[in-house]
């Protein structure tokens, strides 16, 4: 079987789409991970924010206070995909690349932070970075809330 590579966004979707398998949430990423097998990972990139609730904390949190709280975010992260991952990788599951394109630098240095971490602490090489992937953003109508 070939490689796979996931791109986690709920809005982006890259312009190289046939290298990339697109999921839009923690469940949909939960899921297809799942069932493509960490053997079959050849790559992942995270965004962070995945809904409403996160970009309105990034606006007016991140951008003004230089920190997330994640109590105000109702819907899960890039990050909690991260940490799905590494307990995962603890399970005994194979480690893969993984990168994050986030817009929001504060969420997207979290994501690399935490990947890190684990690698450093397993002896691996730390290599989670932010990426730029070209990209096109879908035209969704969101709820006003």
């Amino acid at each position: 079987m070939e490689k796979k590579s996931i791109y986690l966004d709920d809005v982006r979707t890259p312009i190289s789409q046939n290298e990339w398998i697109v999921v839009r949430n923690y469940d949909e990423f939960v899921a297809k991970v799942t069932e493509i097998g960490f053997e079959n990972i050849a790559k992942i990139s995270l965004d962070h924010d995945l809904d409403r609730s996160a970009m309105v904390e990034w606006v007016y949190g991140a951008v003004r206070n230089y920190k997330i709280d994640y109590s105000k975010i109702r819907e899960k992260t890039g990050l909690d995909c991260a940490r799905w991952l590494i307990e995962q990788w603890k399970e005994g599951e194979p480690v893969c690349p993984v990168y994050t394109h986030s817009s929001n630098a504060i969420g997207a240095s979290n994501i690399m932070g935490y990947i890190n971490n684990y690698k450093h602490l397993a002896g691996l090489k730390q290599d989670c970075i932010r990426v730029q992937i070209k990209h096109t953003v879908e035209n969704r109508e969101t709820d006003s809330e």
